[in-house]
């Protein structure tokens, strides 16, 4: 059993999105395919004498009891028998609200770092289960998987073989998109356009980055390029420099492309300068 651990959450990439029907409780359900990148925040649990706090560095994430990883926290001390307190440092590098789940992660590092303070008491099972119930992203946060295809709220998922590791740029423009608003968003639409068509794909069409760039692509592109031209063009942007794969992650405002190798990637932050958003060069897991 330890007094301290440190744990790396890592953000996630939608390498493509579909939005499908609404369910009975008022939820959309999703399928998606998540991939894993390096880019981190880095989370720190300390045993403490009674009680949660936590600390935040690196970024304004709101009021402690609002925090995901706060939250779970929350959950892995009322499911234990053993009590104590537990204290977490948190230090921010992926950006808030950019699509990325970088709350969704930090939530994930910190079932997984306050079972450990606990001596790992809490099955790994019922971890996935308060995964699920955090957040849509949280359990493909907390399964460690490289790649994996998501359904429903992206608690059922299919683990994968890992793709090769390919460099990334993300292009965070400085305009944030509501979750809620984006689901909105998409409805207001469909009620005029109708709904897409199923998308036919097979295991094997995710093999490689080729394929995945072929693939529909996220369905809130649409309606969030149509409103916040901040976002289209940075869209627009990253597309003028041919990487592999383009996209929105999530319900946004990031934009992602993955490329050939690093130096076409480097070239590509080179051309983006700053005045379209904050570009961070990262690659995948």
């Amino acid at each position: 059993m330890t007094d301290e651990i440190t744990i790396e959450a890592r953000a996630k990439l939608n390498l493509f999105l579909r939005v499908l029907s609404k369910d009975d409780d008022g939820y959309h359900s999703l399928e998606t395919l998540f991939c894993r990148i390096a880019l981190a925040d880095q989370l720190t649990a300390t045993r403490a004498a009674s009680g949660i706090s936590i600390e935040v560095a690196g970024a304004d994430v709101g009021p402690d009891k609002d925090n995901l990883a706060f939250r779970a926290a929350e959950m892995v001390m009322a499911a234990l028998r053993t009590k104590f307190g537990v204290h977490l440092k948190l230090d921010k590098k992926v950006p808030i609200g950019g699509g990325l789940a970088g709350g969704s992660a930090d939530a994930a590092a910190a079932l997984d770092a306050v079972n450990a303070l606990a001596g790992n008491a809490i099955p790994r099972a019922e971890l996935l289960q308060f995964a699920s119930r955090l957040g849509s992203d949280v359990a493909f946060c907390f399964s460690g998987a490289s790649l994996a295809l998501g359904w429903g709220r992206g608690e059922r998922m299919m683990l994968l073989p890992p793709l090769p590791s390919a460099p990334v740029l993300l292009l965070v423009p400085s305009v944030a998109v509501k979750t809620a608003e984006a689901y909105k968003w998409i409805a207001e639409a469909r009620q005029t356009q109708g709904r897409r068509g199923p998308v036919t794909m097979d295991l094997e069409s995710l093999g490689s980055w080729g394929n995945i760039g072929r693939l529909a692509g996220n369905d809130f592109e649409s309606p969030v390029f149509a409103r916040l031209p901040a976002v289209r063009a940075a869209f627009e942007a990253v597309v003028g420099t041919k990487p592999l794969v383009c996209r929105m992650s999530g319900s946004g405002s990031t934009i992602f492309g993955v490329y050939r190798n690093a130096r076409d990637r480097d070239d590509a932050v080179m051309m983006m300068g700053k005045k379209l958003g904050r570009v961070i060069a990262t690659e995948t897991q």
